[in-house]
């Protein structure tokens, strides 16, 4: 049997008894470059883009992450359980919880 725990508080999740969601995060380096010259050709332009990102696809599909030297691609994976999960959907990057500190009264 396999027994999941939630990555946040830590509560014990019971497969049949207790809600559990999964989190992935996926972090990699953005690439913003795309140069359109002219409208004419246009379609063709796409058309063609779109078989190479397939071809790319797949060859990033078939890469092993750990030979991709200087290539920051990072994946996480969080179970956690509904109380969690509320908590994570309202500030998924705990920027509330970062702003707010936690500074004694001297």
């Amino acid at each position: 049997m396999i027994h999941y725990n939630c990555d946040m508080c830590g509560k014990s999740l019971v497969p049949e008894e207790d809600d559990r969601y999964v989190v992935k995060i996926e972090i990699y380096a953005a690439c913003d470059s795309m140069e359109v010259d002219d409208d004419e050709g246009l379609i063709d332009d796409f058309e063609e883009e779109d078989e190479e990102d397939e071809e790319d696809e797949e060859e990033v599909d078939n890469i092993d992450p750990e030979e991709m030297d200087g290539v920051e691609y990072k994946t996480f994976r969080y179970d956690l359980c509904s109380k969690c999960h509320s908590r994570y959907m309202q500030d998924p990057l705990s920027i509330n919880s970062i702003r707010r500190g936690r500074f004694s009264e001297n």
